[in-house]
């Protein structure tokens, strides 16, 4: 018997809620809610839309273009955020401080968030936010999955060793609290190894489990 992810349902349902540029235009903090996060340009938007099976984030090819948190409804309990691009150089200082305030904000006090799918670019890892990223989801004690993005821009080879250096590379720093696999857009590969680990968050693995008990 093969595994329906349930995810995969609830995503395709996935519509836009609300954007915010502070903690307090947010939705109500209650339920599940799991935030994208990445440095620009580091292709975190075509990999939102892509394990959502819609174009619910901007894609651009001017990084920085992502300027607030965007929620998007899966269900009346769970959403998606698509959060700032961070960390490009062209976009004016006095924005990037605002950014930085309001995210920090929302990442420190949001109590529905359940995890944090942090994108690197497969080329340009653990880059100074990155390590910012890993570092505040160990302080908080909250799991972050990395999707080293643009995978399909390296040979197969070198891209499994790119995997598995930076997966050193976390363990040693940060142990098990981050899981790492490597993902393309275009390709559509690691879809569904990222999408057990949503559903795992959101709760529905666990709704699953209990129907099958039940049936």
């Amino acid at each position: 018997m093969t595994f329906k992810n349930p995810i995969i349902g609830l995503c395709q349902q996935a519509t836009y809620q609300i954007s915010a540029t502070r903690v307090d235009q947010c939705p109500p903090d209650e339920g599940y809610e799991i935030a994208f996060a990445g440095r620009s340009n580091a292709g975190k938007s075509s990999a939102l839309n892509t394990l959502t099976h819609a174009s619910l984030a901007r894609t651009s090819k001017t990084p920085g273009r992502t300027q607030m948190l965007n929620f998007f409804k899966l269900d009346e309990e769970r959403r998606l955020v698509d959060l700032p691009g961070y960390g490009y150089a062209k976009v004016p200082i006095p924005l990037k401080q605002h950014w930085q305030q309001h995210l920090e904000a929302y990442l420190s006090s949001r109590q529905s968030l359940v995890g944090v799918v942090l994108m690197m670019d497969i080329r340009h890892p653990l880059t100074e936010f990155d390590v910012l990223m890993l570092d505040w989801a160990q302080a908080s004690q909250l799991p972050i999955h990395v999707l080293l993005t643009k995978a399909d821009k390296l040979p197969f080879g070198a891209a499994k060793n790119a995997l598995l250096k930076v997966q050193r590379d976390i363990k040693k720093g940060w142990g098990d609290n981050a899981s790492i696999q490597l993902f393309s857009a275009p390709k559509r590969q690691g879809i569904e190894e990222a999408h057990k680990v949503l559903a795992d968050w959101l709760g529905l693995l666990e709704d699953e489990a209990s129907a099958s008990i039940e049936e």
